[in-house]
């Protein structure tokens, strides 16, 4: 039987995220007589993409946050993705830009990236945005690592002195989430795919972060004794039944849940963990740049980054 009290819901988390971030929206609303705006490339028919901003633009429209959806076929040409880019860049109704990841193979990413005004980059993938966030004086936070890093703070309150280890070196969760982690006061390891001992590593870890994308790689063998593990990993297990030709699939973490759980202090679930955070910081980075193309104050909500 699960112990619940172990369990880090992220959905409540941002749940309490949104329930701040609504006023802020509201009043943005009443007084420049128009929503907040974020605008929604998605390029192709990747099956786990589409779901992802389906879930993005249903959450903005629940928080008064409109929602602009660009829809490109796969074979859309970088030229072509740029220049829809630039248009947005352009449009001072749009306060926020998202181009759903992964992209077709003959688009460069980091040139697409490069492409986002920074003072509407709110995945905070810009190099500017990256940048500002490793020297301590950060604008927007990428959304997975923020989320994360909320909550810790919540669980955890004060992280001074504490041992992270993360596993992945991604600029999407791995290099943002050691800035954040050392902003407060944390010994940062960061682990990878050539990291020797790797099962070492993890097992000095008081907080132990997995976006390493491999389905229960993570078990109990890597675990420190109470230790707060957040599993950023969604992979998808396909369980087809060859002998009724039954469809099934189900989406687990990095770690193996059911084995950690008894020895972690904490950790989050998947589904239903790390996924509820990001799109709530999504929501947050967009209203916060909405206020700032109106060159107007943000109210600070996540303590010491907003």
């Amino acid at each position: 039987m699960q112990n619940i009290n172990k369990i880090i819901n992220g959905k409540m988390y941002a749940d309490s995220l949104l329930r701040e971030i609504l006023p802020l929206s509201s009043n943005y609303s009443d007084k420049f007589l128009r929503n907040p705006c974020l605008a929604v490339i998605l390029v192709g028919e990747d099956p786990a993409s589409k779901i992802y901003v389906k879930n993005k633009l249903l959450t903005a429209e629940r928080n008064n946050i409109k929602s602009i959806e660009i829809k490109l076929l796969k074979e859309t040409t970088e030229e072509h993705l740029l220049n829809e880019i630039s248009k947005l860049n352009k449009d001072t109704n749009v306060d926020g830009i998202l181009v759903q990841l992964p992209l077709p193979v003959h688009i460069s990413e980091k040139l697409v990236i490069q492409s986002i005004d920074p003072l509407k980059d709110v995945d905070g993938f810009h190099p500017t945005n990256f940048g500002a966030l490793f020297m301590g004086d950060p604008n927007f936070i990428p959304c997975t690592p923020l989320g994360c890093f909320y909550m810790l703070k919540k669980e955890l309150k004060n992280l001074d002195g504490k041992n992270a280890v993360i596993i992945g070196r991604s600029n999407i969760v791995g290099k943002p989430m050691a800035s954040l982690l050392l902003s407060s006061n944390c010994t940062v390891t960061i682990t990878h795919s050539k990291t020797k001992n790797l099962r070492e590593h993890c097992r000095n870890a008081d907080i132990l972060i997995s976006a390493i994308g491999r389905p229960e790689i993570i078990d109990e063998t890597y675990i420190k004794p109470n230790a707060i593990v957040i599993d950023v990993g969604i992979n998808r297990l396909d369980l087809n039944n060859i002998k009724t030709n039954e469809k099934k699939y189900k989406l687990v973490g990095d770690v193996r849940f059911e084995k950690v759980i008894n020895i972690a202090q904490k950790i989050t679930p998947v589904p239903g963990g790390v996924g509820p955070m990001t799109i709530a910081c999504l929501m947050h980075n967009t209203v916060k740049a909405a206020y700032m193309n109106k060159n107007e104050d943000f109210v600070n909500i996540i303590e010491g980054f907003s």
